[in-house]
């Protein structure tokens, strides 16, 4: 759980009175092939990791806000580099959120490296909103300037420390995005064909 009140969108509990199809269990535990590595990743070992790195980013966001209360105004360079990485860290926050609650799509269950590619791809998005000035950011109170250019600079070194990943973890991409709308349309369809299936055999039955 995260904070205490953000709950596993596919628990133990959840699984076993309904289980998923694409979902399977062994002496592990439950796991799935992953849609983009097609690789097979535990649910238990998946949601320890973003718990941990949440647990990371938490103990950082809340050193570096302390930093920055005792730093002068006039220091612009500072302060935007600490609020460049109070960006990265807010956005991984809120995506292991999202991904921590999930319990419909089972396309956000992928590998920790694979997730770490994921969250480089959408900083990256989100920078280019940033510079567009299609978004605001809380962190971003002026100067954004130079907090966009300090996001270029320590985005990925960052994201490499809250993960506690080498650098060849980024090496590769996995376009999750993509993936996910292709995988989620092929699912959509295999769904379609199966309650299909199953309401032919309920009219064949009555």
């Amino acid at each position: 759980m995260l904070e205490g009140r953000y709950q596993r969108g596919f628990s133990d509990e959840r699984l076993a009175a309904n289980i998923e199809p694409r979902i399977r269990k062994d002496d592990r535990g439950y796991f799935i092939m992953s849609l983009s590595e097609n690789t097979k990743v535990y649910l238990e070992d998946y949601y320890q990791f973003l718990e941990l790195t949440y647990a990371n980013a938490a103990i950082e966001r809340e050193r570096i806000r302390h930093r920055v209360s005792g730093i002068d105004s006039e220091r612009v360079e500072t302060l935007s580099f600490y609020r460049a990485r109070l960006v990265i860290i807010d956005r991984l926050m809120q995506a292991i959120r999202r991904f921590y609650t999930d319990g419909a799509n089972l396309g956000v269950i992928m590998t920790p490296w694979c997730f770490g590619t994921v969250m480089l791809e959408k900083i990256e998005v989100y920078r280019d909103r940033l510079g567009r000035g299609e978004v605001e950011d809380a962190n971003i109170p002026d100067y954004p300037y130079y907090v966009i250019r300090y996001l270029d600079e320590i985005y990925k070194v960052t994201l490499l420390e809250l993960f506690d990943f080498p650098e060849k973890a980024f090496r590769m991409r996995w376009q999750y995005s993509e993936l996910l709308k292709k995988y989620s349309k092929i699912l959509g369809n295999i769904t379609g064909s199966l309650q299909s299936v199953l309401t032919s055999i309920r009219n064949y039955n009555s």
